[in-house]
């Protein structure tokens, strides 16, 4: 009898507590919005389930400890090794050719890091954060989750989960969150400019550009560099011709398996203890209050860019809102949001990604700033 009593005080249920309860229903609801309305899928159910497995109690799975997810965090979190991996497979994945063809689109894709030190700063006066915790709060604003964590863990590890979180949030929020900003900043005449076709882009221009790009880039911000550098060589992978196998491997099983251990070690952060607190709030509004900045700066920017050009050469002011570096579903947004604006008259998709795909670069560039001063 004294066996089965030990045993009961000593189960998780015995020592389940609200706060794992609630984590339990946050879990939940990541997972349910991943699944019924597939919003970020491949992240929000690791991070969901890996905050499951954080809250059992005595389970020794949160990224404390010396349990499984307490290793893959020390290996793969604390080394800043896995954000770089997925840069790696993201430099595979990204045609950087529309913004080649279109060079002045690279302003919007600096323009829309806006929210990025709007929101830094905010945390740091407003809400009494540190500097390197409004400094990590802020790039939330970059949209770009691999950049949130690699800022994140160097900067401030104890917000990593409600970082990771708000980050993948309103990147899957990105088709709610900017049509109304697109709606309230852009005319009807604005949203109906048809812009040109790019110039055509050779394969040595886009050989050239990932290895020009790194080094000027990590020349400049070498904090950048470990971002950066593995996004350019993911994309020269891409633009050599002669590498399909290590294309395919990066831009396939390798980015599918560090998202997998990237997404459930971030869930694994995500105790009651250091999840549920004020500071988590105010974090989420934050987020949202750098999403938007960054929506509205890339917007703002291209007005500004277009009171300088002929008529025959404006810049369709929305794409300026593809400039957070939700790749590629911020060009799909402006895209559908100008198709139906128009009636189909105008699809600005390719023009779009410029400075899309800009914004991979810009947030990656605001990140290695930040350690540069704070870090």
């Amino acid at each position: 009898m004294d066996i089965f009593v030990q045993l009961a005080r000593e189960s998780g249920i015995a020592n389940l507590g609200i706060g794992n309860l609630v984590m339990f229903v946050v879990a939940g609801i990541l997972i349910y919005l991943a699944i019924a309305k597939e919003y970020e899928p491949l992240l929000l159910i690791p991070i969901g389930f890996g905050a499951i497995l954080a809250n059992l109690p005595l389970a020794q799975m949160g990224s404390e400890g010396e349990g499984i997810l307490a290793v893959i965090y020390d290996a793969g979190i604390r080394t800043e090794l896995l954000p770089p991996l997925i840069f790696l497979g993201v430099g595979v994945l990204t045609d950087f050719r529309p913004l080649l063809g279109r060079p002045l689109t690279f302003l919007l894709g600096a323009a829309a890091q806006l929210g990025i030190f709007v929101a830094a700063l905010g945390a740091f006066y407003l809400l009494g954060f540190n500097a390197q915790e409004a400094a990590s709060i802020g790039i939330i604003g970059g949209a770009d989750g691999p950049t949130s964590i690699f800022l994140t863990i160097q900067l401030a590890p104890h917000l990593l989960g409600p970082v990771a979180v708000a980050a993948y949030s309103y990147m899957s929020l990105v088709p709610i969150i900017q049509p109304p900003i697109l709606r309230m900043m852009t005319t009807k005449a604005e949203r109906a400019i048809d812009m040109p076709q790019a110039r055509p882009v050779s394969q040595r221009a886009a050989i050239l550009f990932p290895i020009v790009t790194g080094i000027l880039a990590s020349l400049a911000v070498p904090s950048s560099a470990p971002l950066l550098g593995m996004l350019m060589f993911g994309n020269l992978l891409r633009e050599s011709g002669v590498t399909e196998r290590l294309k395919k491997t990066a831009g396939g099983p390798m980015i599918d398996i560090v998202t997998i251990l990237l997404g459930i070690v971030v869930g694994a952060t995500m105790s009651a203890e250091a999840f549920l607190t004020t500071r988590t709030l105010g974090i989420l509004v934050l987020g949202a209050v750098a999403f938007s900045f960054s929506t509205a700066g890339g917007i703002l920017f291209a007005k500004i860019i277009n009171l300088f050009l002929s008529n025959d050469k404006k810049i369709n002011p929305c794409i300026g809102a593809a400039g957070v570096s939700a790749v590629p579903m911020s060009a799909r947004v402006v895209q559908q949001f100008v198709s139906d604006e128009t009636n189909g008259r105008v699809n600005p998709l390719m023009p779009a990604m410029g400075p899309n795909v800009a914004g991979v670069i810009g947030s990656a560039v605001a990140a290695g700033v930040f350690l540069t001063m704070l870090g």
